[in-house]
């Protein structure tokens, strides 16, 4: 029984984390048309934070303040930004795959940095001993508690975007993405529009990546990888509904789903196959986004034109 919910706990937190990297993607991509790929950089960014922020004092690496992590996380959040800034400040002039070339290549400098910059980062071996909410009450009941934090975060990000939808603001970042020459007769200004969204949803990115941190109790370069953060999140926003934040939350516990499934599928297969098997997944998870594709075009729930999304 207490293996069954330290496994559910596990699904749970992670499909809840995953549902908020799709929120903040879904407000560059879904609502505002841009293409990004480099959500990658964002997340270590967030993640990185909270560790140093939070870790213990270490020879290896700057940090270790034992800040607490209802602090760790809103900045986590504000580096993501700040970071992003920048970048969509020049990147965001590009458009369509012009703009994914460039995301991927800030989140590949981003990876290098963490990588190489051993004096702040950890280099290699990253940041260990990152303390985890509610893990004094012991297994499997601080799983349960952090899994009902995560949750609760997840929930006011999405009345959050939820609100940001349904304003004008949300409004404008539609007409911006559906067409710009009239948003622009409008009275609308595209690139701000843009960029505010491009902000927004690097804060949710990294707010993810500081939960994933705290949840692992670890951060390396290694531990965040292109497959499992990118692509994933991509294929939950695609196959949930791009546009609508409940198909982006739909979208990520589905496809987390299918995701662990096959893990688990995996593990029961003996020796070689077992690693074979492993490469297998990231085709069982596009054949399950060409089906889901085929059934419904729009995605599990696809976008709701004309009227507020509820």
């Amino acid at each position: 029984m207490e293996q069954a919910l330290l496994y559910a706990a596990t699904l749970g937190t992670l499909a809840c984390i995953y549902a908020v990297l799709t929120l903040g993607l879904n407000l560059q991509w879904g609502l505002t048309g841009l293409m990004n790929f480099g959500g990658l950089g964002f997340v270590a960014v967030g993640a990185y934070t909270a560790a140093l922020l939070t870790a213990q004092p270490s020879a290896t690496h700057v940090g270790g303040f034992g800040v607490p992590w209802w602090l760790a996380w809103p900045a986590a959040g504000l580096a993501a930004a700040l970071l992003a800034f920048p970048v969509g400040a020049i990147a965001l002039r590009l458009r369509a795959d012009y703009l994914a070339i460039a995301t991927i290549g800030i989140a590949e400098i981003v990876r290098l940095v963490a990588r190489n910059e051993d004096w702040l980062t950890g280099g290699p071996l990253g940041v260990t001993a990152i303390p985890r909410p509610f893990e004094s009450l012991g297994t499997p009941m601080g799983q349960v508690a952090f899994l009902l934090l995560v949750g609760a975060v997840l929930a006011a990000l999405f009345a959050a975007a939820q609100a940001a939808t349904n304003s004008p603001f949300g409004r404008a970042l539609r007409a911006v993405r559906d067409d710009e020459e009239a948003a622009k007769a409008a009275g609308k200004n595209p690139a701000r529009l843009r960029l505010h969204a491009f902000l927004l949803g690097a804060a949710f990115m990294g707010l993810g990546g500081a939960m994933m941190t705290a949840f692992f109790k670890f951060i390396g370069p290694d531990a965040l990888e292109p497959v499992t953060v990118t692509f994933l999140v991509w294929v939950m926003l695609i196959a949930g509904g791009s546009g609508n934040n409940w198909g982006a939350v739909a979208g990520a516990f589905a496809v987390w789903a299918v995701w662990a499934a096959t893990d688990w599928l995996a593990a029961q297969l003996p020796g070689e196959a077992a690693t074979r098997a492993a490469y297998v997944r990231l085709f069982l998870i596009g054949l399950a986004l060409q089906v889901i594709l085929l059934a419904r075009p729009k995605g599990l729930i696809g976008e709701r034109v004309g009227s507020p999304q509820r």
